[in-house]
């Protein structure tokens, strides 16, 4: 399928921003930088809406990347990190993305899910059948080959660290 992307185009940008958190920590030892991320989804094109959704702790110390998120126009939606009694830990948005991009679709002519996450396949066939060319933007290292196969388009961050990364120690970010 031909991948088609001009000014007047219609974009949301979903952001699972936990599997790029994770992807970027054990992959590279670094901190996402959510403004090229977003940058890249959008490629000059009209911008609905863009929705990050992030996990608060009881310490509360992500409020300030909270705000950050919101200073570059991404709309934060939040849920409580899930302790279980064993001590497993559980935070995950994906049926919350599901649901907000289905309930976008009609309003969108292309819809950017920033995650790998396989859990995302039957959403992105869904919103194919309903007209909506799906990207997908994430660690191709990190991420399902079946969603990569599947997506209109793919933007690989592995390709561009640099972009897409922010040092969180001392070492430079190098491609592993």
């Amino acid at each position: 399928m031909t991948v088609i992307k001009h000014k007047e185009q219609r974009v949301g940008v979903l952001i699972d921003a936990q599997n790029l958190y994770h992807s970027a920590k054990n992959l590279y030892n670094a901190k996402v930088n959510f403004s090229g991320i977003l940058e890249a989804a959008v490629e000059n094109r009209h911008l609905v809406r863009a929705v990050a959704y992030v996990i608060t702790t009881e310490s509360g110390e992500e409020k300030g990347f909270f705000e950050a998120l919101e200073n570059m126009g991404i709309e934060t939606k939040t849920k409580d990190l899930q302790i279980f009694l064993g001590g497993a830990k559980k935070a995950d948005w994906d049926v919350g993305l599901a649901i907000d991009a289905i309930r976008l679709a009609p309003k969108l002519d292309a819809i950017v899910i920033a995650s790998g996450d396989g859990d995302y396949i039957p959403l992105v066939e869904y919103l194919q059948n309903e007209g909506v060319q799906v990207e997908i933007l994430s660690f191709k290292k990190s991420s399902s080959t079946k969603l990569i196969e599947i997506a209109d388009d793919f933007v690989d961050l592995d390709e561009n660290p640099k972009k897409y990364l922010m040092r969180s120690s001392k070492k430079p970010l190098s491609k592993k």
